[in-house]
């Protein structure tokens, strides 16, 4: 599944219906944005994405997260954000809490 990257002049309908297609094939879907400008074309995508898998009774949800990305030899700060299902998530479950728990 490739990445989904967005700068600040991305269209937002493109980036949505983007968002959009490669969660209907992989249930799943990473958007990349380094900057003010693209990380607001990316949320406002995901906004309109929401509402176009909303329609195909998908209820999506999505997780921000930092991530570091070499660009021209340089680490630059991107924030990836993972579109997945409401409800499923990618990390293993919590163990459940012990009667006896250290105070």
């Amino acid at each position: 599944m490739d990445v989904i990257k967005v700068s600040g002049s991305s269209r937002t309908s493109a980036v949505a219906g983007a968002i959009a297609g490669v969660f209907r094939e992989h249930k799943r879907a990473e958007v990349q944005a380094i900057g003010a400008g693209a990380v607001n074309q990316a949320v406002k995508a995901l906004v309109l994405a929401r509402g176009y898998l909303k329609e195909d009774g998908y209820d999506v949800i999505c997780a921000p997260e930092f991530v570091d990305v070499e660009i021209d030899g340089k680490i630059r700060t991107a924030v990836k954000l993972v579109v997945e299902l409401r409800g499923v998530s990618s990390l293993p479950p919590e163990a459940p809490p012990t009667e006896n728990a250290a105070e």
